[in-house]
């Protein structure tokens, strides 16, 4: 055994030998459905260091009422991709919906300055506009109804333009709730599978600080967390470890359990036993699990 994983290793026995390991979450298992061809975009190549996503994107049906039709289909192609995605609760928790829809009709700083706040990497802003038109189609009940959807990806490093897509989709139908809804998915999805393979095919991390030097994503959870100092505590360590952290964002806070995403220059084994050995002040912090791209802990008070 490498001598320098040894005091993680003897964490992990002690640990195991005085508590019962939590029950696994229960898996998740998607709805059958119709085997159809994949999009453009789920098969899509992604690059070995994936950018983590914001999503914003002003959405209105029938020319007023506010969607997120495209917003969701946004992050569970996203998430189809292996592509990480902030937090939606997170941001309309934190940031007042008027605040994103500025954003979202194309400030670019904004959109930058926002998703860094998050721990993005790039942000998905747009708008999608679903209307149906004044006229019926011959003697028959039906109606045309269009939507138009453009989108694009900023990187939060220099709010440069990264991909950009804009896509107009006309189909018939009966009624204007269900007309407008199904052609808004419509564009919003043809917008999508143009813009999210040409974002990934030209996604490299930001060169200011190396983008080998912190090849590692890494999400970290953190249990114990019953008090805001002790959360404060972790964060300041996470944040305070410039040398091998970077890109340190907390995406939740729930009944005593932290969850943060960052960049790190360590390999996940190795950043155990580095925060081990320098805890967040005050506390210690006893290492639960680490595995690919993830690590499970939870602080005592010493």
């Amino acid at each position: 055994m490498n001598p320098r994983l040894f005091p993680l290793a003897l964490s992990f026995l002690l640990l195991a030998g005085c508590a019962t390991p939590p029950a696994p979450p229960p898996a998740r298992t998607a709805p059958a459905r119709a085997a159809s061809a994949p999009s453009a975009a789920a098969k899509t190549v992604a690059p070995t260091f994936l950018p983590r996503v914001m999503v914003i994107v002003d959405e209105k049906s029938l020319g007023t009422i506010a969607t997120a039709e495209v917003e969701a289909m946004a992050i569970k192609k996203l998430l189809a991709m292996n592509v990480p995605v902030v937090d939606q609760d997170m941001v309309r928790a934190n940031v007042a919906r008027s605040q994103q829809l500025l954003i979202a009709a194309g400030d670019n700083r904004g959109a930058a300055a926002l998703g860094t706040q998050f721990g993005a990497d790039v942000v998905l802003i747009g708008e999608a506009v679903a209307k149906p038109s004044a006229r019926r189609i011959g003697d028959t009940n039906l109606r045309s109804y269009q939507a138009v959807a453009t989108l694009r990806a900023v990187r939060t490093d220099n709010s440069a333009t990264l991909a950009a897509a804009s896509e107009d989709v006309t189909q018939v139908g009966l009624e204007d709730v269900s007309g407008s809804a199904k052609v808004l998915r419509a564009a919003g999805e043809k917008a999508l599978d143009a813009l999210l393979p040409e974002l990934l095919a030209k996604w490299t991390p930001g060169d200011s600080s190396g983008a080998g030097a912190f090849a590692h994503r890494v999400e970290m959870t953190v249990g114990g967390v019953d008090q805001m100092w002790k959360l404060k505590a972790v964060r300041d360590c996470l944040r305070g470890r410039t040398e091998d952290l970077r890109n340190v964002a907390q995406r939740s806070y729930v009944a005593g359990v932290a969850e943060f995403s960052m960049e790190s220059a360590l390999p996940p084994e190795e950043l155990a036993e580095a925060l081990v050995l320098a805890p967040p002040e005050g506390l210690k912090l006893q290492m639960l699990d680490v595995g690919a791209g993830r690590i499970q802990a939870r602080v005592v008070v010493p």
